[in-house]
């Protein structure tokens, strides 16, 4: 997400740092390559020139060039002008407190507008709603069946109709009175049709829809991966439609950022959601101060913290806290822990949250945390349950069939275990501490293979050096000694 204009403004702003003392001149400077860096991520040309003019405004000033560290200040200007530009949002709709309440969901074609509407049900439904889908977009057949299976993914009801000898007028207030007759319906979500572009016949077709359901609240599907061009169309259908607020779609994808800077500034109107990524539970509230943090690379630890939340089970919490106190923390609970974090999406966008995690991925742009993950749980799947328990069992003979099961090299095997029991004594000790002591403890941790995922990666990086694949490796050294074996026999 904004990998090109997050590295591109790190850049240019670092770059204010290397200057040494900061004048009014290098400041300018400066600034001009974050102009650049905004025009190159497609922001409209005004916006950026006028951000930028509001920048230096600001950091030209005495308070600015006398501080301590001028530089981080600048970067603190920024940040702020790009929740101003973004913002301000309030996240989620607004529902009648009786009654259904519509909500209309407009794009073009290609925009991802089906899938968001699966999307966005299914939030309702874990926020307590009870939404019903309705297919209404008659120019794609295939769109009325897609949004019959994404409904049965998500478990909600939807209204669809034979696109012969019907309209989407009609479609949508059969819909509204099908969800009046079930009774438990509180949300309608209208899946309306799209075009590969805006004209007329399509324009008029949704204000025949809207006129005639009146939602209460229309919003545009963006795709933010055509940058511009999704802008200006939200502009469109802000004119024809008066949008409520936009849903960005495809965030996961080459998206260089334009849409999700500009989108507001340019139409009024608000982002509510964001989509990042294909899978139906991969929609999240838009926070204008979230996204500044991510896109100058400063982390969102208030996102990861939410993400967490959604996946950890506090009796299992509590549980776990109990076994930690008690010295039993063991592999099988680490590797749950591990399969819920990676619940929570990729491990490289989950670690781009952790403010300093961002910069050291950069510099390391060929490692994949996600795979050092997956190495683990493999070693720890080939263990037996009596080895997961208790890992002092593990001796020679046993490595070696571990290593065999899992892919890896015995001193992997050696190594894990290691790491497992320094982490499971200094968790011992958190388990009683208090919270300034659990972080003096957890930055014990980090220095630990285990718990770094630097540290983990930095290893990974080094056998990829050494011959790449672990798997390959370990085949590259059997045939080592088989050749040496049979040298020694020639020898003989």
């Amino acid at each position: 997400m904004f990998e090109g204009l997050t590295s591109n403004l790190k850049n240019a702003l670092s770059g204010l740092a290397r200057g040494g003392k900061l004048t009014e001149g290098n400041i300018r400077d400066g600034l001009r390559e974050v102009r650049q860096a905004l025009l190159e991520a497609d922001v409209n040309y005004d916006i950026a020139t006028s951000f930028i003019e509001r920048v230096t405004e600001q950091a030209v000033g005495e308070k600015v060039l006398k501080a301590v560290r001028p530089d981080e200040q600048i970067v603190g200007i920024v940040h702020q002008e790009l929740i101003n530009l973004m913002g301000p949002v309030e996240p989620g709709f607004s529902f009648k407190p009786s009654g259904i309440t519509v909500i209309m969901m407009c794009g073009l074609q290609g925009s991802g507008k089906t899938t968001t509407c699966g999307k966005l049900a299914r939030l309702l439904k874990e926020q307590g709603r009870e939404p019903m889908l309705v297919a209404a977009d008659l120019q794609r057949p295939a769109a009325i069946e897609q949004l019959k299976v994404i409904a049965g993914q998500v478990d909600v009801p939807v209204h669809a109709e034979s696109p012969e000898g019907t309209n989407a007028v009609k479609v949508c207030q059969n819909g509204l009175s099908q969800a009046k007759k079930l009774g438990n319906v509180d949300t309608v979500i209208l899946d309306t049709a799209g075009r590969l572009h805006i004209d007329q016949e399509l324009m008029q077709e949704l204000e025949q829809v809207e006129r005639k359901l009146q939602p209460d609240q229309v919003v545009f599907a963006c795709d933010a991966m055509t940058g511009q061009d999704a802008v200006n169309s939200a502009k469109a259908f802000n004119e024809a439609l008066e949008l409520d607020g936009v849903i960005l779609t495809k965030l996961d994808g080459d998206t260089r950022g334009g849409a999700a800077l500009t989108v507001k500034e340019v139409t009024g109107v608000p982002i509510k959601y964001i989509g990042v990524g294909e899978a139906l539970d991969r929609l999240e509230p838009f926070h204008p101060d979230r996204m500044a943090g991510r896109i100058l690379g400063m982390g969102d630890v208030v996102s990861l913290v939410e993400k967490a939340q959604q996946q950890f089970d506090e009796e299992e919490a509590a549980d776990l806290q109990n076994r930690m106190a008690q010295g039993k923390f063991s592999l099988n609970d680490f590797q749950k822990q591990m399969a819920t974090i990676r619940k929570m999406g990729p491990m490289r966008e989950i670690m781009k949250m952790i403010p300093g995690m961002g910069g050291l991925l950069d510099t390391n742009p060929d490692v994949d945390p996600g795979s050092e993950m997956k190495r683990i749980d493999a070693i720890i799947s080939s263990m037996t349950p009596a080895e997961r328990e208790s890992p002092e069992l593990i001796d020679h003979s046993r490595r070696r069939r571990i290593a065999m099961g899992s892919g890896t090299d015995p001193s992997e095997i050696s190594r894990l275990v290691k790491d497992f029991n320094n982490m499971a004594g200094v968790m011992q000790k958190m388990a009683g501490m208090g919270m300034r002591d659990k972080m003096k403890a957890m930055r014990e941790l980090s220095s630990g293979g285990m718990m770094d995922p630097m540290g983990g990666m930095s290893k990974q990086k080094e056998r990829s050096k050494r011959g790449g694949d672990p798997v390959k490796l370990r085949e590259k050294k059997k045939k080592e000694r088989k050749a040496k074996k049979k040298q020694r026999k020639k020898n003989r």
